[in-house]
């Protein structure tokens, strides 16, 4: 664990300059001031005691950081986050490829359910498997992408997180069509949690999703259906505006009043 090193290194070294006084000098780690009580997963009262004895090298360790670029060596997503969507394009000096979420193909080709339909039908998806006949259920629950995921999920799973995150971390939030009820919403459930970062970027769909010229329309077994874009109409607007009010007819869609 890096307070584990952190320490050892103050062993040989000495701790920072202005330790003495620190929270951690007084034996009060991040998740004390949490008031998290740890799992025994990890010996924390054998880590204080080191602590306490040789103190710590470096005042702040952790600080969970968007990693767009670093996480493509991989393969990965970037950060913490959940996939965006399963299969996206990526754009380099030599051009242009698609990339298929490597966890979701493997699961797909030992199913034996990987072929050109396959990826024609992710593409029309927009990189969504929830639609896709033939997937079965549990695959589906395991690549929900971002946009699948309640965003009161996502901050509670940050807020468990942040117990163990002494400097903060950058968290995005994926809402599809803000409004102000639901930022307002969003940003108060965030703070009530104790969350220091309450949001990082605030991710949108677009109003029109992109076409999709490299399906193969000719492969595809469903009529692919085209829907024109159109402005949002007086009603829409009304009811964004009025969503700046919560409604105790319907709590599960307030972050505040379903948590």
């Amino acid at each position: 664990m890096n307070r584990s090193a952190s320490c050892e290194l103050a062993e040989k070294l000495g701790t920072y300059e202005t330790y003495a006084g620190c929270p951690v000098s007084k034996g009060i780690l991040q998740y004390d001031m949490w008031g998290v009580t740890p799992s025994k997963l990890w010996d924390w009262a054998a880590l204080k005691e080191k602590i306490a004895k040789h103190g710590v090298r470096n005042s702040l360790l952790l600080a969970p950081m968007p990693t767009a670029s670093t996480a493509q060596i991989l393969g990965n997503n970037e950060s913490f986050e959940p996939y965006t969507t399963n299969i996206y394009t990526r754009r380099v000096l030599s051009g242009e490829f698609q990339v298929v979420n490597h966890h979701l193909l493997r699961d797909l080709v030992d199913l034996k359910l990987w072929d050109d339909d396959m990826k024609n039908a992710l593409i029309e998806n927009n990189g969504s498997i929830q639609n896709i006949k033939g997937i079965p259920d549990e695959l589906k629950a395991v690549y929900k992408t971002v946009w699948e995921i309640s965003q009161k999920v996502v901050l509670q799973m940050a807020a468990d997180r942040g117990a163990f995150i002494d400097q903060s971390q950058s968290l995005n939030i994926h809402i599809a069509e803000p409004n102000y009820g639901k930022l307002t919403s969003m940003h108060f459930h965030a703070w009530k949690l104790g969350l220091k970062t309450g949001m990082y970027y605030l991710r949108t769909k677009p109003a029109a999703n992109a076409i999709q010229f490299t399906v193969e329309k000719t492969k595809l077994k469903d009529e692919v259906k085209q829907n024109g874009t159109s402005s949002k109409s007086e009603a829409e607007k009304a009811f964004n505006m009025a969503s700046m009010v919560c409604s105790l007819e319907n709590k599960d869609e307030c972050l505040m009043c379903g948590s």
